[in-house]
């Protein structure tokens, strides 16, 4: 076996090893969240709960659906506490084929991704949910009685989470994007009108159809994209210092 072909193998290896520890701490925190598996599902719930009349109380249809949905719940949940071993495993494959800048740049770039998804998550379940579903109840005629269904709801909470989680990833792209040269702060600044439409046509899309919750995913974009500009106008500023006082120091020797 050449060098080359042992090399991609002990990636391979280690690529494995990494995967399944990442597997092993998700199970093991599943494992140790599941005998409260069914007030973790309620604690998901408890937003549209408040919402729902007095005496009203959300429904199964399936057979095994109220088993299934407080297990697929927690193991959401288990993901996301078992997150920063997952992160790890991930950053400690890819940092060693890294150049020392790289990885001072790529370290707090992931770690601000996933705290800023989370911080999306957090966004959508504390505020956005307890507003949309008050709205819908408010509209929602005299003559009916609401009883949402559990497995509906919990795809409706994955899109929502997903979709916001996204949203505040915002700026990480624009400062991606503004770091590695692909685009100049100054086009993303005449870029704003386009990415003012195009957030309200992808909360259009993603978000269910009414106007609150399109505008609660609309409007976070187009600040977190400023957001965005501002640092990218930073990092981009102190990168063009440093290369000039590099260069000043070049021509004086």
């Amino acid at each position: 076996m050449s060098a080359a072909q042992e090399t991609f193998v002990s990636h391979l290896v280690e690529l494995r090893d990494r995967l399944l520890r990442a597997m092993l701490a998700i199970l093991v925190v599943f494992l140790c969240l599941m005998p409260w598996a069914s007030d973790i599902y309620d604690l998901l719930a408890m937003p549209m709960i408040r919402t729902l009349p007095a005496g009203t109380h959300m429904i199964a249809t399936g057979v095994v659906t109220p088993f299934f949905v407080p297990v697929k719940v927690t193991m959401m949940a288990a993901f996301v506490v078992a997150l920063p071993v997952v992160l790890y495993q991930a950053w400690a494959f890819v940092a060693p084929g890294l150049y020392a800048h790289e990885r001072r740049f790529g370290l707090p770039l992931v770690l601000g991704s996933t705290i800023l998804f989370l911080l999306g998550m957090a966004f959508c379940y504390f505020f956005v949910f307890g507003t949309v579903f008050k709205v819908i109840a408010e509209f929602a005629p005299k003559s009916i009685t609401p009883a949402p269904d559990i497995e509906q709801y919990l795809s409706f909470v994955m899109t929502m989470f997903i979709a916001f989680g996204l949203t505040f990833e915002v700026p990480v792209a624009v400062i991606l994007l503004a770091k590695t040269g692909v685009v100049s702060v100054e086009k993303l600044v005449a870029a704003r009108p386009y990415v003012i439409v195009g957030a309200f046509i992808v909360a259009a899309v993603i978000t269910p159809p009414d106007v609150v919750s399109q505008l609660l995913l609309a409007i976070p974009m187009c600040l977190l994209f400023e957001v965005g500009v501002i640092i990218a106008r930073i990092l981009v500023k102190d990168r063009s210092d440093g290369g000039s006082e590099s260069l000043e120091r070049i021509e004086s020797n």
